[in-house]
């Protein structure tokens, strides 16, 4: 099965991809903001901010697809 590009799921994966983004940017602010990350180290840390809240949000949204805890 396809979905057409503007189809109701593909603007809904659309607009999570963007909560994620955004949420991402507030969590490193606020730590650059309480002094636990350095400007200098943003680049690392964002990456591994915005993968354990990517990984978060699409494992409840699909909980029967695949997760990295997998181990099969």
């Amino acid at each position: 099965m396809t979905f057409r590009q503007g189809s109701g799921i593909d603007r809904c994966m659309k607009s999570i991809d963007e909560q994620i983004l955004r949420s991402t940017k507030e969590i490193i602010v606020k730590f650059i903001e309480m002094g636990r990350l350095s400007p200098s180290n943003v680049h690392e840390a964002f990456k591994d901010v915005y993968a354990t809240v990517d990984e978060t949000v699409k494992k409840h949204l699909l909980p029967d697809g695949p997760t990295h805890d997998d181990k099969k």
